[in-house]
This record gives structure tokens, C-alpha cells and sequence, in this order.
């Protein structure tokens, strides 16, 4: 079998940490700038006072909807703290175990939000059916209140994560959870305002499924998508016919197996390829070309190619079901 041939396509900056540009067709590829760190502890701080706050008033005012958001908002602040925790693990240098570092932190953080937002909502959900057999009384006015200020916490939350939305899956995932929760919190002051005024108080359980609507349908994306890349898929957004076409097209090229892309964290992809090119081993500038223009079509920035030149001594890896 040939030598390997490894181009790794890293640019570096002065920091000598890699820039692996934008990713326009799905998964990002550029790494979470240092100031998120604050936009976390602020959130977390922020979300944790709210949550206090919301229990209280919801034990108060009997309001299984103000309770329902509750404990929504105490796992987002888990999911805040996981996904914090994963950034940081993500930036750790790789290791003679570790080869890789710890990047894959990040979509353990995604996978382990997902099913812990899951259970959650079960247990919201089933309280709000018995609701539905034993009505209880709900003071309006006090859910329309304590759920407004949710809208402000929720808003500035999400707010703070706006700018990085499109350049990490992580942090759009916290901008568009913490905006969501701001539209949920609006939907239960309405359905303070509409109980103040007709006394329907079967309206809190209705909402409290709402809410258990909302989380399921925003949370079953990212399950899918964490289960996904934890498996070694190739990331949305990314088309493998595509990706083995243009490997076919490049000059002097005959033949591509074993190809494989898949995520190193929610923000970096990898590829591995084997590529048969009888006329001769190229340069390092054809295998610099080749993985700049991956990175550029793709916005895949780990590229390793490894050349073959001769068909008669076939690789053990050439059949399409050996992996």
C-alpha cells in the first residue's frame, strides 16, 4: 500500500489556535469566542434568580403553569452550565490519549440536554393532566406578573448569545432556546390576563401543555442532531455525493474509497479519504489545493488524504462495506 499522504488544512493565528472559517450549508465550524464565557455566567445568574422567584410564586399562587415554566427554566440553566462546561473542555489541547482533545464535549452537552429536557416535560406534562380532574384556583394576576419579568430574563439571555447564533450550533442552540422561553413566558401572560378576567382556570393546564408542546417539538431536533453526530454521521448540511464527486474531479484522480466525514465537536468536521492516482504521487501543492478546496466548498476543515498509485495491489479498506 502507498505511503499516506496527511493534509491537515489548519490556519492559524496569532493565538495559534486554529480558524476554521464559516459553514453555510449546516454545522458551523468556527470555535466560540472567549467572551461567551461572561454571556454564560450572566445567563446562568440571570436564570437562576428567575427560577427562584418563579417556584416561589408559583407554589403561592397554586399555578401549575408558572411551576411548569419553572422547571423548564431550571433546565435551561443545567443546560446553560453543560454547555459552558463543554466550550471550556472543547479548548483543552489534545493529549497522547486525547487526540483529538476533548471537542466531542460539545455534543455529549447537546445529547445529555436533550433527553434530561425530555424527561422533564414528561414529569410537567403528567401533573397538568391531573389538573385537568382536579381544578384548582389560579390567581391571574400573579402568573401575568411573574411570567412578564420571564419575558425580560429570557430576552436579555438570549440576547447576549445573538451575536455568535451563526457560528456555532451551541450557541444558536442557547439563542434560540432562551428566545423560545421568552415566547412561552408571553403565552403564559396571556393566559393570566384571559383568567383574571373569565376565571377559566382549566387555561393553566392547557398552557402547561403548550409549554410541554413547545419544549418537545424545539428539544426533538437537537436529540436527533446530537444522536447524529455522537454516531460518527456525516453533519447536516453536508452532502456525501457531493463531497465524493468533487474528490473524483480533482486532477489525476481514478478512483476514491473509504471516505468518510464526520464531526470532531459541533463546530469542526473531519474527512479521511483514500484516492487512486495511477499517474504518480502528487505534491504537497495538489494535497494543499485539494483540502483548501474542501474547506472552502465544504467547510470542512480536517482534511486527511492518503494517495494510492497502483490498482494492482488493491486496499484492504476498498470495499464499500469494510470499514
Amino acid at each position: 500500500m502507498a505511503k499516506d499522504h496527511h493534509d491537515h488544512d489548519h490556519d492559524h493565528d496569532a493565538t495559534g489556535h486554529g480558524d476554521h472559517g464559516g459553514h453555510a450549508h449546516g454545522l458551523g465550524h468556527t470555535h466560540a469566542p472567549a467572551s461567551f464565557g461572561k454571556a454564560f455566567a450572566i445567563g446562568i445568574a440571570l436564570n437562576v434568580g428567575f427560577v427562584a422567584i418563579e417556584a416561589t410564586y408559583g407554589v403561592l399562587a397554586n399555578s401549575m403553569a408558572l411551576l411548569a415554566d419553572a422547571g423548564h427554566n431550571l433546565s435551561d440553566v443545567l443546560g446553560l452550565v453543560v454547555a459552558w462546561i463543554a466550550m471550556v473542555l472543547a479548548k483543552r489541547a489534545p493529549s497522547a490519549r486525547y487526540t483529538y482533545g476533548m471537542k466531542g464535549s460539545s455534543i455529549l452537552a447537546a445529547l445529555f440536554n436533550a433527553v434530561f429536557l425530555l424527561v422533564a416535560v414528561g414529569a410537567i406534562a403528567w401533573e397538568a393532566v391531573q389538573r385537568f380532574g382536579e381544578p384548582a384556583p389560579v390567581a391571574g394576576k400573579t402568573v401575568m406578573i411573574v411570567a412578564a419579568v420571564g419575558i425580560l430574563v429570557n430576552g436579555i439571555t438570549a440576547w447576549l448569545f445573538a451575536s455568535g447564533a451563526k457560528g456555532d450550533i451551541n450557541i444558536k442552540g442557547a439563542f434560540l432556546h432562551m428566545a423560545a422561553d421568552a415566547a412561552v413566558s408571553a403565552g403564559v401572560v396571556i393566559a393570566g390576563l384571559v383568567i383574571l378576567y373569565t376565571g377559566w382556570t382549566w387555561l393553566d393546564p392547557v398552557v402547561s401543555l403548550a409549554i410541554v408542546a413547545v419544549i418537545v417539538w424545539s428539544t426533538w431536533g437537537l436529540l436527533r442532531d446530537s444522536l447524529t453526530l455522537s454516531l460518527a454521521a456525516v453533519p447536516p448540511g453536508i452532502d456525501p455525493a457531493a463531497v465524493r464527486g468533487h474528490l473524483e474531479g480533482l486532477p489525476g484522480v481514478t478512483g476514491l474509497h473509504d471516505l468518510h466525514v464526520w464531526a470532531m465537536s459541533t463546530t469542526e468536521t473531519c474527512l479521511t479519504a483514500h484516492l487512486l492516482m495511477p499517474g504518480g504521487r502528487p505534491d504537497d501543492a495538489f494535497l494543499m489545493r485539494a483540502a483548501a478546496g474542501i474547506k472552502e466548498r465544504f467547510g470542512i476543515g480536517h482534511t486527511t488524504l492518503q494517495v494510492e498509485t497502483s490498482a494492482d495491489t488493491p486496499c484492504v479498506l476498498a470495499p464499500d462495506h469494510v470499514v
